[in-house]
């Protein structure tokens, strides 16, 4: 990580030889998020006024665990990338201590919490969200980015409810499969499992998962251990609760993408074609609070 952005986040600017930024750029404001390796506050751009949100990296947690490279290959991978449902990178800078990452503000935070709160979306709020991912991974996927780790908890929400992709450090840009398992347990596709090489397909294969956890309120192999969880993904040990009630048209939806041969599985593009998806989705992706 050798250079700094020096790009205003509400601006085209592409000058060259400006200073580069430093914490006395900002206002800080608010706490908006505790991870592992530090906080993530609300802040404002002293000369522009433009809001953003500021995660906040220490260094010394980067080199207890190792992951300059993976927070390099983050920034590189995530400022690269500009879409509706993608939250923006605008830039980095440091000081001795800490690596700040300029973000797009997500006003209503994370998914996760919105779907604590209700327990479950209605089939419209979820298929506008299974949409604007679908379009979101296509766009990704053309850039051969696989997220590899699509959850609630890095899923964010902006003013309008429109759904944002967010946290791309398990992330990767490849043609070429892989072999490193890396996600979430219960979003863990059969390949990854099994330890064998995977590709794209993981991400099409979690918004199954996603699809089922938005409907019924939890995750469709959730296990009492670890290993119940593994045997469940692998036999695909899937069922529908009677309650609350769901549609065909989604049930068919979800069993097209948790697909043990991963080459069997819906694609993006037929995702967005799906009955259920054209008959459910907002086109505009945006949800109201608490719909």
């Amino acid at each position: 990580m050798a250079t700094t952005s020096t790009k205003r986040p509400d601006s085209n600017n592409t000058q060259e030889n400006l200073p580069p930024w430093t914490l006395q750029d900002f206002e800080i404001g608010k706490p908006l998020g505790r991870g592992k390796f530090g906080k993530v506050y609300l802040a404002r751009e002293k000369q522009s006024k433009y809001i953003i949100a500021l995660k906040v990296i220490f260094k010394q947690q980067l080199e207890k665990y190792r992951l300059h490279h993976q927070l390099q290959r983050e920034i590189q991978i995530q400022s690269s990338l500009t879409h509706p449902n993608v939250l923006r990178l605008f830039g980095w800078f440091h000081d001795e201590q800490r690596i700040f990452l300029m973000l797009e503000y997500a006003a209503r935070g994370e998914l996760f919490k919105e779907l604590r709160k209700l327990r479950c979306f209605s089939e419209k709020r979820a298929a506008t969200y299974i949409a604007s991912l679908a379009k979101a991974l296509a766009y990704c996927h053309e850039r051969h980015v696989i997220h590899r780790d699509i959850k609630p908890e890095n899923l964010l929400l902006d003013l309008q409810g429109r759904l944002k992709i967010a946290d791309f450090g398990w992330s990767v840009q490849s043609t070429a499969k892989r072999k490193t398992m890396c996600g979430t347990l219960d979003y863990l596709a059969p390949e990854m499992v099994e330890s064998k090489a995977h590709d794209s397909t993981v991400d099409n294969w979690t918004l199954g998962i996603l699809c089922y956890e938005f409907l019924y309120g939890f995750p469709p192999f959730e296990a009492e251990t670890q290993e119940d969880t593994f045997r469940r993904i692998v036999k695909i040990d899937l069922s529908f609760p009677s309650t609350p009630p769901v549609s065909a048209e989604a049930k068919d939806l979800i069993n097209r993408l948790l697909v043990k041969n991963s080459a069997k599985r819906l694609s993006l593009e037929k995702i967005l074609e799906h009955p259920w998806i054209v008959k459910n989705a907002d086109p505009s992706g945006t949800c109201r609070e608490g719909q």
